[in-house]
């Protein structure tokens, strides 16, 4: 690799006190300027500075209009930071379409981004594990024959899903949520990092969602609702949950079937309804 070099660049490398022993041409080595010293006196002095400063291309704005016109993108997890203390429905969208917290979010196609509007509220929350591929084309919790059985079993108790921006009844309102909110490009099952980094996000939108019960549907929304509050919990299989309430940051915690095992599993079907009823009376206050 050759680095043609005009005697104005070779002076400049020289003056930093940079030495060339590339040839300048045809094998013929160029002469090497050399370093001049000067005086601390005019190195310090007004003019040298400003010779040596090259000419800033940004045009001149005031202070205002340049801070409204340069706006640096916030990092993602400043901005999981941020919704700690301001819980928003929107920045909470934002955070998690931007969140690369994780392999999950660095290796996904597109998360499944909360579907909270900003005054909406839910008595009944479902939680269910990290999308499928149905789930990622979707960009929505709980589709296709999953969530046609999930829809019908909602029915049953007198609730329905929420669609995010139209008005609805809290009480017979159920917000779909998954406890993961990206899909790995391969097959694996989350760790305490992946776990961890979405439960922040799926806080939040609880918060949001302000329910007066959740139903935990999957080993994976278990293992972030129980956490915290039941580590105890996370020993025992899904099965051994069923029955009782739990509770994560003091919110009731019914554990359940997912609604694609019960497509393979219908006789599991009536301990799934068994489990509506539990939260069903939680709603009520019984």
């Amino acid at each position: 690799m050759s680095l043609d070099l005009d005697l104005r660049q070779r002076a400049m490398l020289a003056e930093m006190g940079v030495r060339v022993w590339l040839p300048a041409a045809h094998g013929q080595a160029a002469p090497v300027p050399p370093v001049v010293h000067r005086p601390a006196a005019m190195a310090s002095a007004p003019s040298a500075r400003r010779a040596a400063t090259p000419p800033d291309p940004t045009p001149h704005l005031p202070p205002a209009e340049a801070a409204t016109t340069v706006k640096a993108p916030m990092p993602a997890c400043a901005r999981s930071d941020h919704l700690d203390a301001n819980p928003d429905a929107t920045a909470l969208r934002e955070a998690v379409a931007a969140c690369q917290a994780c392999a999950q979010g660095r290796g996904r196609n597109a998360a499944v981004l909360p579907g909270v509007s900003p005054d909406q509220h839910a008595h009944w929350m479902v939680v269910g594990d990290g999308p499928d591929d149905a789930q990622e084309r979707a960009g929505a919790a709980f589709v296709g024959d999953a969530g046609v059985l999930l829809d019908n079993m909602l029915r049953a108790v007198g609730a329905r899903r929420c669609q995010p921006g139209t008005p609805t009844e809290p009480a017979t309102t159920a917000h779909l949520a998954l406890a993961l909110k990206c899909r790995p490009a391969l097959p694996a099952a989350p760790g305490r990092d992946e776990l961890d980094a979405c439960a922040r996000y799926l806080r939040q939108e609880i918060a949001l969602v302000q329910p007066k019960v959740i139903i935990s549907m999957g080993r994976q929304a278990m293992q972030v609702l129980l956490s915290e509050d039941h580590p105890q919990g996370l020993k025992l299989p899904l099965g051994k949950l069923r029955g009782r309430v739990w509770h994560y940051q003091g919110v009731p915690v019914v554990v359940s079937y997912p609604p694609s095992y019960l497509l393979l599993k219908p006789q599991d079907k009536a301990r799934a309804w068994e489990d509506l009823c539990l939260a069903a009376d939680v709603v009520q206050g019984k």
